[in-house]
């Protein structure tokens, strides 16, 4: 039986977060997938892993992209340790029901209002005053930000200059700005799984636009400064050798630990007002899609 609808999939909000894979070969292995390279083996239980980085060297074979298909894992190909999207794969569900909510409410400027204000309530963790204009609120974030940087600079003795980096010189950035590029690209790849997973676009963002992963910006700015913040002033403070895989393996630690998978799961819910029938299995999802008729015309032959 083939997996294919968000009725049969493993739930995203059950998976460990992500597995980051570089200069391997990732093929089948069993019913699963598995990495070679020059250790050995190591296999992987795709079936309860949300986002799987291919970074750089990274070689998939056919066989493997199936089984991370049907057991509803993200593979998103990324650039030296994490910070660049280059593709991604499908998400699970192969219904556009949760996709059609999202572009109704993103293309509405009453119901995006609505979903962008209710998304610096979940920021703030508070209710923001209802007068104040998105401008106003963009303002309150920024300070809040600032002052998020600068007190785990001053609680980690970790100096904080501003947010710095150059993607053709990675080694130049300082520790502090390396850690949190690695931190904030596992992050985006777990939110972007998530929002793939239940069927939502990573492109039709809400406060962010103009990018195919505006959305993807927009939930991971809601974890920030609980997440990757933390984690990578942590890792800069003790500036191990191997800073971005630590940052990595600190931010998995993590999101256990904030239990974020089934947190994503049901904050894109909440915003995006979802319900039940935005996830039901289609009968048989072999048969051709629905045909569109105006409203106009669906009045006249009632």
């Amino acid at each position: 039986m083939r997996i294919e609808d968000l009725h049969q999939l493993p739930k995203f909000r059950d998976a460990v977060s992500y597995v980051y894979v570089e200069h391997a070969r990732v093929d089948q292995h069993e019913r699963s997938i598995a990495i070679y390279d020059d250790q050995g083996m190591t296999p992987i239980p795709i079936a309860a892993t949300a986002v799987l980085l291919l970074g750089p060297g990274t070689r998939v074979t056919h066989a493997a992209m199936v089984a991370i298909a049907d057991n509803n894992a993200l593979a998103v190909w990324v650039g030296e340790e994490g910070v660049r999207c280059y593709a991604h794969g499908m998400g699970g569900t192969r219904s556009s029901a949760a996709l059609l909510r999202q572009a109704a409410l993103v293309s509405d400027e009453n119901s995006r209002l609505a979903v962008v204000r209710h998304m610096y309530r979940l920021r703030f963790a508070e209710e923001p005053d209802a007068g104040l204009s998105i401008e106003q609120l963009r303002g309150m974030e920024g300070v809040r930000v600032r002052d998020t940087y600068a007190r785990f600079s001053r609680d980690t003795g970790v100096p904080w200059t501003g947010r710095n980096y150059d993607r053709g010189n990675w080694k130049a950035a300082d520790p502090v700005n390396r850690a949190l590029s690695a931190a904030n690209s596992c992050l985006y790849g777990v939110c972007q799984a998530g929002i793939l997973s239940l069927g939502y676009s990573p492109a039709l963002g809400f406060i962010h636009t103009g990018k195919q992963l505006s959305f993807v910006y927009d939930v991971a700015d809601l974890y920030k400064t609980e997440i990757s913040i933390p984690v990578a002033f942590a890792v800069a403070a003790e500036n191990p050798p191997e800073l971005e895989r630590t940052a990595r393996l600190r931010c998995r630690d993590m999101f256990k630990e904030k239990k974020l998978l089934p947190r994503i799961a049901n904050d894109l819910r909440e915003l995006l007002g979802a319900d039940e029938e935005d996830f039901a299995p289609d009968e048989d999802p072999a048969l051709p899609t629905a045909l569109w008729t105006p409203e106009a015309e669906r009045e006249e032959e009632e």
